[in-house]
């Protein structure tokens, strides 16, 4: 499926030049706080509806909507979401808000938190290093919990869809203390 995309210099052109630029970014809570294009408006990709999204833009559903995430990955697959309900005119912002940070649009920093990616890998890790030790040390068994978590990895990277970190997305650590500004606040 086909995305529509537009590169950080050329965001940063179109915020300059003026008007209305409506942008969502699809990242969890605590990513947010952590640093955002100051424009952006959360709503994390495993809440995403873009019915209700669309519904609510007032009549505006014709003008485009952009799509943002950390470096890309989590806004195509919000874009193929909303191409899927049959809205086409959405475009992910390539490389995401790490990229556009670098190109000089204005963004918002807040409180250092550690990745999603980075926790997916923590816990990839863990349950791979676990296995091999039960598998080891109690009963051969256990080495299918590595084996598990492998094929999970295979899957993710073939799918481009991971569970580990949908599960890890709506951890407490990953959720802010209350919606809304106070998110941003904190």
């Amino acid at each position: 499926m086909s995305v529509n995309t537009i590169s950080p210099a050329q965001f940063k052109e179109l915020r300059q030049r003026g008007g209305t630029v409506e942008l969502i970014d699809v990242r969890t809570p605590v990513e947010f706080r952590e640093i955002h294009v100051d424009i952006a408006r959360n709503v994390p990709l495993d809440q995403l509806d873009p019915q209700a999204l669309m519904t609510a833009r007032n009549g505006a559903d014709q003008e485009p909507l952009y799509i943002i995430c950390k470096s890309g990955g989590r806004g195509r697959q919000a874009c193929e979401k909303f191409v899927k309900a049959g809205y086409v005119n959405v475009i992910n912002v390539e490389g995401g808000t790490s990229a556009c940070a670098e190109a000089g649009v204005p963004v918002v920093r807040g409180k250092k938190a550690i990745s999603l990616e980075r926790q997916v890998r923590i816990a990839a890790g863990s349950l791979v290093l676990i296995g091999v030790i039960l598998g080891w040390t109690v009963h051969p068994y256990f080495i299918g919990v590595s084996g598990f978590v492998g094929a999970g990895l295979v899957f993710a990277g073939i799918t481009d869809t991971c569970g580990m970190g949908m599960l890890l997305a709506r951890m407490p650590w990953n959720q802010c203390k209350s919606e809304g500004t106070a998110c941003a606040a904190q």
